[in-house]
């Protein structure tokens, strides 16, 4: 039985797949914040989920966590880091942008940094991290959500670029979904937004596939090689 991790379970894409990967056979490490949320989860499985609860944002604990939990599952065969965050801040309001970093790049690059010297090590495994669409530009009304999610979509490059120099089979998904419906889905007239199941069923494909970038969903994908081919002086002015 392969043994898996998922980082930010309580809620939205994380808990679904971690719902997935119990049907599909796995032992499941789940974390997140709200422990009760957690056990909830477990009750469904309580054989097969394993639960540890800590703040990604605190780097010292989520690393001892993570390895009691590597521990108690006896292994570690694929990591998804589903945790993130995100605010509308026009205002630039210090504050809000140092959560935003704290989580999307702090304890991001903690955690990623930790399950890829550990795959390294053993000589195999699968990190997924979901990202954004929103990585591909910036953002006036949530600048510092499109930056963090810029940063993580060159730091999982960065990362593929040093397993080819490896040569072992270790994998890193980079999961960049458009708009769902689930709390981080803010503002007013919004449009696409998918539903969580339909987004988790095509994530836990391309895991499987070992797909090295995959666009949640097709037409998000479009939208994504739109952005990056606006013309700079057009898309200051959207």
């Amino acid at each position: 039985m392969k043994k898996a991790i998922v980082i930010g379970a309580t809620s939205g894409i994380g808990k679904e797949l971690a719902k997935l990967l119990i049907d599909n056979n796995y032992k499941v490490g789940i974390t997140g914040r709200r422990t009760e949320l957690l056990d909830e989860l477990k009750k469904s499985n309580p054989k097969f989920f394993f639960i540890k609860t800590f703040d990604a944002t605190d780097t010292k604990t989520s690393i001892d966590k993570l390895e009691e939990l590597r521990s108690e599952l006896g292994g570690l065969d694929l990591l998804i880091l589903s945790s993130g965050t995100g605010h509308l801040n026009e205002n630039l309001d210090f504050e809000i942008e140092k959560k935003v970093i704290d989580l999307n790049v702090t304890g991001f690059t903690n955690i990623i940094n930790w399950t890829f010297n550990y795959f390294e090590k053993q000589k195999f495994g699968h990190l997924v991290a979901i990202s954004s669409i929103a990585g591909i530009r910036g953002s006036r009304e949530a600048p510092s959500y499109n930056a963090t999610k810029a940063y993580q979509i060159n730091y999982l490059e960065g990362l593929r670029q040093k397993v080819k120099k490896i040569e072992k089979p270790i994998f890193v998904t980079d999961i960049r979904p458009g708009l769902v419906d689930t709390d981080m889905a803010k503002g007013e007239g919004l449009f696409w937004v998918m539903p969580v199941k339909k987004v988790t069923k095509q994530i836990f494909k391309g895991i499987i596939n070992k797909n090295k970038v995959v666009y949640i969903t097709k037409r998000w994908g479009f939208i994504g090689r739109l952005l990056k081919i606006i013309p700079r002086f057009i898309y200051d002015r959207m």
